[in-house]
């Protein structure tokens, strides 16, 4: 069943890398990501999550570019992005339109579609890149029973 609405997202700070190419990268940069943070001595306060900054209807998978992130507690410092691509950012408050996807991330693409059309018929406008905020362990969770938000940053049209 879809289920959408809108969101005001408070500020966050957030641990990020930057990815490029296949997605089928992403086990490996949460665990260059949590590696990084353990060797730094920062704890994650919520759940992972991918910004997607290229459209794959667009752009090859190969040529895409892409985050993922790890949030942290507010008082983390901002930190450029080293050598190997991992940082930390602050996020302001921004509105969203979120949706639910529950199963496994190759049938996402529904949701997708449906989120962005009820966002124009709500009257709003897509601002930026889409996130995909993970809440399953993909380790433990059948991937039929995998809970995926995602999120766009929008305004209103």
């Amino acid at each position: 069943m879809f289920n959408a609405q809108i969101k005001l997202l408070e500020p966050e700070v957030v641990a990020f890398l930057e990815m490029h190419g296949p997605y089928s990268r992403m086990a490996e940069g949460f665990g260059a990501l949590y590696g990084w943070l353990g060797a730094h001595a920062l704890e994650p306060v919520g759940m992972p999550r991918g910004v997607y900054f290229t459209d794959p209807a667009t752009v090859p998978e190969e040529d895409s570019t892409w985050e993922v992130q790890i949030p942290l507690a507010r008082d983390a410092v901002d930190l450029t992005a080293d050598a190997d691509g991992i940082g930390i950012k602050h996020l302001q408050e921004r509105t969203a339109a979120t949706a639910m996807h529950r199963g496994p991330y190759e049938s996402i693409k529904p949701t997708y579609d449906a989120l962005t059309s009820w966002i124009a018929e709500q009257g709003y406008a897509i601002t930026g890149a889409p996130v995909e905020v993970y809440y399953s362990d993909t380790a433990s969770t059948p991937a039929d029973e995998y809970l995926t938000e995602v999120r766009f940053p929008v305004r209103e049209a």
